[in-house]
């Protein structure tokens, strides 16, 4: 008589997924980033850069796109001083890697209606702690520094006399990096499932899929085709208006930054800013002509159409976009919901994008340098640029843009659905 082996117990489910598959979405994730920010630095010039120090600057872009910080230094000796700052997030490197985390995160977990919450964090800690260690290492190897020419003239004489030799350059702030990348991982992972119909959720949180995934779904939406639509426009500019290299460097660097700044102002959203000295804006010159003055600058629609009427459109394609969300939020719902509480969901995610974009979009640099006091940091060396949102006024006005659109998609939602003779697809 022949006995069977027993099968022994099955697997814990938080075990599914294994190093290998967290290793393989991570290394992705980095190489997605590395590679948009290799190709947009190159397109922007960055390989003729001094001492090697391409392949740090791309480290140190990626570092900025997820959230790292970079001190910016510079040392003159002691005859000259410096002054110099960076802020800015590189929004192409930033979505680049979303999308592929995401992608991979959600890989092993579609085809399921519902996961423990046990195996989801155990999954998303591989992830993390990866993550973490992929984080320290970027952060020690973005340092470097270049020497400043002093140009022509008496500051460079001064420097021959003097042997100034000024120096500028950039390290990372090792601990708020890792504490501020893996606050955007974590941000990351819970959008990727809020987003995905067909990920699963632990059961306490099944609510969410009626009440926050159609909203969620239909935001990230909206945000990927202002981004498609700056593609667009992006290769137009390159292929009509010559200088075709910075505008792949602006595509490649930071597309989601011109293309989310038109969503707001599209909204009638205000930011301020000014351009003054070397820096400038690369595309569109629009904005370099509404920024640049002597004090700082309104940016609007209003302050934009008065450089060029064709940014009207900016609202117009606001509207039709905004009312594509309602109706993609809306047949992702529920069918008995009102159209009521379909606008209080649109309004409140419209009013948290915003938000975000008003955190993420901001940026501001400065550079200064003088010797023996002359070029006083504002001279020709100098230079200054920042971009900020009157943000709460932003999100107020997105409130209204979202009850409206919300209220109208899903009233056309239901009109489209009863014409064709069937109702809106049910949420799963």
């Amino acid at each position: 008589m022949s006995s069977r082996t027993p099968s022994g117990p099955p697997r814990r489910a938080g075990a599914r997924h294994g190093w290998i598959q967290a290793l393989v979405t991570v290394l992705a994730g980095l190489v997605a980033m590395g590679a948009v920010a290799a190709l947009g630095l190159w397109a922007a010039g960055a390989t003729g850069l001094p001492d090697n120090a391409f392949p740090r600057v791309v480290t140190a872009t990626v570092v900025t796109a997820v959230g790292g910080t970079l001190e910016v230094a510079g040392d003159a000796g002691g005859f000259a001083d410096t002054d110099a700052g960076l802020t800015v997030l590189p929004l192409s490197v930033t979505l680049a890697g979303a999308l592929v985390i995401a992608r991979g995160f959600l890989r092993p977990l579609r085809h399921r209606a519902v996961a423990g919450a046990p195996e989801l964090a155990g999954w998303a800690g591989r992830i993390a702690v990866l993550w973490l260690l992929a984080l320290l290492g970027l952060a020690f190897a973005a340092r470097q520094t270049f020497e400043v020419s002093l140009g022509e003239g008496v500051l460079n004489d001064l420097g021959d006399l003097f042997g100034v030799t000024p120096t500028v350059g950039f390290t990372t702030d090792v601990p708020l990096t890792v504490l501020f990348g893996l606050l955007w991982l974590a941000g990351v992972l819970v959008l990727a499932l809020l987003v995905s119909r067909g990920a699963p959720l632990p059961g306490r949180l099944l609510r969410l899929q009626t009440s926050v995934r159609p909203a969620a779904y239909a935001m990230v939406a909206l945000l990927l085709a202002y981004v498609v639509v700056g593609v667009v426009v992006g290769l137009v500019v390159a292929g009509t208006r010559g200088h075709p290299a910075d505008t792949f460097a602006v595509l490649l660097l930071g597309l989601p930054n011109l293309a989310w700044l038109a969503l707001t102002i599209g909204l009638g959203a205000t930011w301020d800013g000014r351009v003054e000295g070397p820096f400038g804006l690369p595309m569109p010159h629009v904005l370099d002509e509404v920024l640049r003055g002597p004090d700082v600058s309104t940016l609007n629609v209003g302050t934009l159409a008065g450089h060029d009427g064709r940014m009207w459109w900016l609202v117009a394609v606001a509207a039709v976009l905004l009312l594509a969300a309602g109706v993609l939020l809306a047949s992702r719902s529920p069918d008995r919901m009102p159209a009521w509480l379909h606008a209080v969901h649109m309004a409140v995610a419209l009013a948290l994008t915003v938000l975000m974009i008003g955190l993420v979009g901001r940026l501001s640099a400065h550079y200064g340098l003088s010797v023996l006091g002359i070029g006083d940091l504002g001279g020709g060396l100098a230079g200054q640029l920042f971009l900020r949102p009157r943000l709460w006024s932003a999100v107020g006005l997105a409130l209204a843009w979202g009850f409206v659109a919300g209220f109208l998609g899903a009233s056309l939602a239901r009109w489209a659905g009863r014409r064709g003779g069937r109702t809106p697809a049910r949420s799963r």
